[in-house]
């Protein structure tokens, strides 16, 4: 028994000042997130938006859901929610009474992703699930506010933790990429090598770096039978208990690397950094050894600079731990230890139970009774990014207006003349990755039921900007469908009008 745990302990622990890092970056990718969310507050989550809580309610809603967000259209009402969110997320950023501060971050992002699923990817999925492990990992143990509460104990602390939750966030990071690959279960990657070629084909998405690739057929193509098979495999390394520390780094800098390169060639919004901050937990003991050694004398500088002016502030890293702080008595009282152990194991069960639901098998799909405590909490997880085949659609959108002088103008051109030659940059087109995964969304025909409101919110937007000559009477959304074929060939361009709608 004694050696199963020692062997556990080697592969799922965590060092609790690589936890402390995760938690700072987990904080400031959702500050960030906050941040672009906030310049759509009406397009997005307002009832003068592309998706009133009605519609939401008749078309987009998931009974087990529930939002804070959907109890109020007004922009206003939203906008609070917002404040309430980034006072969270800096008060996690500092550590101050950490475990309430990510106990309300996950509560908000939940509530908001509930509130505007048209405008979700992946990784708003994972950076859910950090929040939601990291209700339950120890990751104010430094360079935080809560750690400088006591100043007695932090000498006899290992920084060395284990527990349902480290074998829960290794198991989540990990599983991220084998079920991503699991997915892909195409031809695009499994046979033909020719994913990273379709992907670079669709200028919705593609990045400068990406440009410079799609000239090379042959490192296309290594390249996704590389992220196919790293996808696939490498995360089970981290299950090797030799060398632990060699193999886990090996894991991180890969993980690190993939997704920079993605976001060089890609546009993914914040998912590539969402990645890499899921990963920087797992930074090992002799890792986090040199680099809190690193940290503890750039801080010590600052601290002498600091001292100069007479504020005499103990360095920030000089951090301490109040153990019971995390142990209250009531706990004690109640085996609340093992109770919060129980919790974790049995979401980590259903949310693994979820991820095997996604491979299509009806042996794996969760049962009906289970799925108010599997959705409620929002533990369901779907990693089919580029699967099983990439998206072979292209395209861009023509947003054309007449206007009360009966000129023609293209909403999506600050009112040039609409023109149907592909535009030099068609990723320009869109403000920010939510715009174009929504605009990605509205060519569903399942979601055809989110156009006239786009139509209608643009419209009204336009001419309330617009003085009346320049306003609009009819705007009809139009896109330019442009179907990558092998060898750098097309289909023919096919102009598609999807909404018309008029005030």
């Amino acid at each position: 028994m004694h050696l199963i745990q020692q062997y556990l302990h080697r592969i799922f622990y965590a060092d609790t000042r690589a936890l402390s890092l995760m938690r700072i970056w987990v904080a400031s990718v959702l500050l960030l997130d906050i941040a672009i969310r906030a310049s759509d507050l009406e397009a997005h989550y307002s009832n003068m938006g592309v998706l009133p809580l009605h519609v939401l309610h008749a078309n987009a809603w998931n009974q087990y859901f529930f939002s804070l967000h959907a109890l109020s259209g007004m922009w206003q009402f939203q906008a609070l929610l917002f404040a309430v969110a980034a006072v969270a997320a800096v008060s996690l950023l500092l550590g101050y009474h950490t475990r309430w501060a990510t106990f309300i971050s996950w509560l908000l992002l939940l509530s908001l992703q509930n509130r505007n699923p048209l405008i979700s990817q992946s990784g708003d999925g994972l950076l859910r699930m950090l929040l939601f492990w990291g209700m339950f990992l120890p990751w104010h143990r430094h360079y935080s506010l809560d750690a400088r509460r006591d100043l007695t104990v932090e000498k006899n602390l290992s920084t060395s933790y284990f527990g349902a939750a480290t074998v829960a966030y290794l198991l989540q990071v990990a599983w991220v990429y084998v079920f991503t690959a699991l997915l892909k279960s195409g031809p695009d990657w499994t046979t033909d090598g020719t994913a990273l070629y379709y992907a670079l084909s669709l200028d919705q998405i593609l990045m400068p770096g990406g440009r410079i690739l799609y000239q090379y057929p042959q490192l296309m193509k290594f390249l996704t039978h590389a992220t196919y098979y790293g996808e696939l495999y490498l995360p089970f390394i981290l299950l090797i208990p030799w060398k632990n520390t060699w193999f886990r780094l090996l894991f991180i800098f890969s993980i690190i690397g993939l997704h920079i390169g993605i976001s060089l060639t890609l546009y993914v919004g914040l998912f590539y950094l969402i990645s890499i901050s899921a990963v920087i937990g797992l930074l090992p003991t002799p890792a986090m050894d040199f680099l809190d050694r690193r940290l503890r004398v750039g801080f010590s500088r600052v601290q002498q600079r600091w001292s100069r002016l007479g504020t005499h502030l103990r360095p920030p890293l000089s951090v301490h731990v109040n153990v019971a702080w995390n142990k209250p008595r009531w706990a004690e009282r109640l085996h609340g230890h093992y109770l919060r152990e129980g919790l974790v194991l049995t979401a980590l069960a259903l949310a693994f139970w979820w991820n095997l639901g996604t491979l299509g098998k009806p042996y794996f799909t969760v049962p009906q009774q289970l799925h108010l405590a599997t959705l409620l909490p929002r533990l369901d997880q779907n990693w089919s990014m580029f699967a099983p085949n990439v998206f072979k659609d292209d395209g861009w959108y023509i947003l054309e207006g007449i206007t009360n002088s009966n000129l023609k103008v293209d909403l999506n051109q600050q009112g040039k003349e609409p023109d149907t030659a592909k535009p030099a940059s068609v990723v320009s087109l869109f403000k920010n990755d939510r715009w174009r995964k929504y605009s990605e969304n509205y060519l569903f025909s399942p979601n055809a039921y989110m156009r006239p409101y786009y139509c209608f919110y643009l419209l009204r937007r336009w001419n309330e900007e617009h003085p009346k000559e320049e306003q609009i009477n009819e705007l009809s959304v139009i896109y330019m469908k442009e179907f990558s074929l092998p060898d750098y060939k097309t289909a023919p361009i096919q102009r598609e009008v999807l909404c018309h709608c008029k005030p």
